[in-house]
């Protein structure tokens, strides 16, 4: 199973698929909220103004001599996250990051509380609304990968993942959320933030091939998704999954939370039906049209972003050498990471999973 670290427009297909292609021009200016709060919490560093006084962010008797505040390194994301301890005690403090103005954080921390409330994010402690400062209790993670990996709890470690997003779904949709659209994200990063880089050809081949469908009918209302259920955002306790970084929540097609963990996870057919299965409570003979659409799409966004961040951390981009073929699976590139060869966080490692993940996408 994998290791997780502490996360159409395009071209035609070209008659010699072994060329990289420099995409050229400029996209339009992104105008996608989701779009603009993922790109900035994924590229720029905390909020200066809070960075020196962080103690008087906690609740007043959480401030004793003896407090730790130790920074926690998780990943690219923008807002500053820390442990702190205290008489013993263990918690998580989350600054928000310059980017996140409060038309995006409140109804975000809304969201959250909501998500706490109903025991599916961590206990929020303490909250400082003018600092966008939020303290939640600690959890002891006992690894959702190992529960899920594990032949011997695999089954009920997938049948608790879909009812745990089905928990998700029956939030109440604030008045006032706004719709993330994934298929608007992925042609904003095609357009934009991939223009100009060198990409193999297969990877235009796929985000054209997801952004040229016609998406299937939605049958059903919009729910409460989370919107970016990796699994560096899965906490297992021993008992219950919980949701961690809530900052992407908001109305979205109930497959999209689904479709993202089965790309992540690897899923095959048969077990993506047991997952919609416990989702459903009820069993699934095959795989609806929906799901199949929205996991292509799933995969061919957080492939082309794996990529951008790549291009973020000065990657040269494609050499012409790489092909369908020579690159990694998405199970070889788990395996790499496991063995050290590959990290999150550096150029090499978001450009490996990027391409190992529209490779995938094309065989489905």
């Amino acid at each position: 199973m994998p290791c997780w670290s502490a996360c159409c427009r395009g071209h035609a297909r070209p008659a010699d698929s072994t060329r990289c292609n420099r995409r050229g021009g400029r996209g339009p200016e992104p105008a996608n909220a989701w779009y603009r709060l993922r790109l900035a919490r994924l590229t720029r560093a905390p909020r200066a103004g809070v960075e020196h006084d962080r103690r008087r962010l906690l609740a007043p008797d959480l401030r004793g001599p003896t407090t730790t505040i130790t920074r926690i390194a998780a990943g690219l994301s923008g807002a500053g996250v820390y442990r702190v301890e205290t008489a013993g005690q263990s918690f998580v403090l989350k600054i928000a990051g310059e980017a996140e103005n409060d038309a995006d954080w409140r109804p975000a921390l809304h969201i959250q509380r909501l998500a706490a409330d109903a025991g599916l994010a961590p206990r929020i402690v303490h909250v400082d609304e003018a600092r966008r400062a939020v303290l939640t209790a600690f959890v002891s993670d006992r690894s959702f990968g190992a529960f899920y990996g594990d032949p011997r709890t695999h089954e009920a470690a997938l049948t608790q993942l879909g009812r745990t997003v089905r928990r998700i779904h029956a939030l109440p949709l604030p008045a006032d959320a706004r719709m993330r659209e994934p298929r608007e994200f992925l042609a904003q990063v095609w357009d934009g933030l991939l223009a100009g880089f060198a990409l193999p050809d297969f990877v235009g081949d796929t985000v054209q091939r997801v952004l040229s469908e016609n998406p299937p009918t939605r049958e059903r209302a919009l729910v409460l998704g989370h919107n970016d259920l990796n699994p560096t955002n899965l906490v297992y306790d021993g008992e219950a999954i919980l949701i961690l970084d809530w900052a992407t929540a908001g109305p979205m097609d109930a497959y999209y939370d689904l479709a993202v963990l089965s790309v992540f996870l690897r899923m095959d057919e048969g077990t993506c039906m047991r997952l919609l299965s416990a989702y459903e409570g009820t069993r699934f003979a095959e795989l609806p049209h929906r799901f199949t659409y929205t996991r292509r799409l799933a995969a061919a966004l957080a492939g082309s972003f794996q990529l951008h961040l790549a291009r973020q951390l000065k990657h040269a981009g494609a050499t012409g050498e790489e092909t369908l073929d020579s690159v990694p699976s998405l199970g070889e590139f788990y395996q790499r990471m496991r063995a050290g060869a590959l990290k999150l966080g550096t150029a090499d490692g978001h450009w490996g999973f990027g391409l190992a993940l529209l490779k995938d996408n094309l065989a489905r």
